[in-house]
């Protein structure tokens, strides 16, 4: 079995553990340094890990570290309880809401984007969340 650990590069350590505990509610594990800091409250550690923009992420990527808005396929879905409080309180530490609550068949999603330009989701599930698509 793989043990998945979730990493988010940010260009500011302590802006990003700011965020992500008072915006998100996760907590803080440990520190590595001044460059990494390992945050726990969700069903994988996530470390956030401090790369500063204009630094190459490996010698094949096809551009340097840019923390402006950007548009990846992978993303990360937070599954939280009181959706509006919680997009009301990751707005007021710094995410932009890119698509505001909407409802779906499991539940409710809003879109938003961190501080560092990453998308990111947050969901609220009702009935049964996703196996409400799968029927009976």
């Amino acid at each position: 079995m793989l043990e998945l650990r979730v990493c988010i590069d940010v260009d500011d350590l302590e802006k990003g553990i700011a965020f992500y505990t008072q915006g998100l509610g996760l907590k803080l594990g440990r520190r590595f340094g001044d460059k990494a800091a390992e945050l726990l409250g969700a069903t994988s550690p996530i470390d956030i890990l401090a790369k500063p923009a204009g630094s190459q992420a490996t010698a094949a990527a096809p551009s340097p570290r840019d923390y402006r808005r950007h548009w990846t396929p992978v993303h990360l879905d937070f599954v939280v309880t009181g959706l509006d409080a919680a997009v009301q309180r990751a707005q007021a530490h710094g995410a932009t809401v890119e698509q505001g609550i909407k409802e779906q068949e499991w539940g409710r999603i809003a879109l938003l984007a961190d501080p560092f330009g990453h998308g990111l989701c947050l969901l609220e599930f009702k009935g049964r969340g996703y196996d409400e698509l799968a029927g009976s």
